[in-house]
């Protein structure tokens, strides 16, 4: 027996079978589910009906994610599943799915803030022996000309971020929820969680680990 969308082998509310008036039809089917997992991408093309294409994501490493508060993108690498609101299953077999929320590489997200604002983010504090030594890593120390200056100064009025966010560029991780459908698209990208979105995660896995 394949996999059936329809409703008429459904019973009715009271109970009772329904006669099927038909056989299965080609526009009632569905297919497995990708199940996507975390590793090198491995994309197969389904042929649909009316001859579209889905692109079926069996394996991705890598997305597209936006820094909302920011207006800025860089693709990032997904590390790990961290929580699913439908299944923790799918968090114990790390499946990338819509709407889970998954740790990405900071790194590119924080070389961006760093080279727009020309301020620290996420660095641990080092001894003065180890700045001396490496003055080029920190960005504040590096020579910059009087008009890169000006537009610097200019933003570093509105280069605050959430405390939650911070500490997380600290550990090198960020949180990010899924918004693109891997099994249909073949993509898996999405956002960085922040503000109120951020704290209710945050407490779903603190809840979590609490058990």
């Amino acid at each position: 027996m394949g996999i059936s969308r329809d409703g008429w082998h459904k019973r009715r509310k009271t109970g009772g079978k329904r006669t099927p008036l038909r056989k299965k039809r080609k526009f009632e089917l569905g297919r497995p589910a990708a199940n996507t997992k975390i590793g090198p991408k491995r994309i197969h093309v389904v042929r649909c009906r009316g001859g579209s294409k889905k692109y079926r994501g069996l394996r991705l490493d890598s997305g597209n994610f936006s820094w909302g508060s920011e207006a800025v993108t860089r693709k990032c690498r997904i590390l790990d599943v961290v929580y699913n609101a439908s299944n923790n299953e799918l968090v114990r077999t790390k499946t990338l799915v819509k709407n889970c929320v998954v740790q990405i590489d900071s790194m590119p997200f924080k070389q961006w803030y760093e080279t727009h604002y020309g301020l620290p983010l996420g660095h641990k504090k080092r001894g003065a022996k180890e700045a001396e030594s490496s003055p080029e890593e920190d960005p504040t120390t590096k020579k910059h000309s009087n008009h890169l200056q000006r537009k610097l100064d200019s933003r570093k009025s509105e280069s605050k971020i959430d405390s939650h966010l911070e500490e997380q560029f600290n550990t090198g991780r960020l949180y990010a929820c899924i918004s693109s459908r891997p099994g249909q698209s073949g993509r898996c990208d999405g956002y960085i969680l922040e503000g109120k979105e951020l704290e209710f995660y945050l407490r779903k896995l603190r809840s979590k680990k609490g058990k």
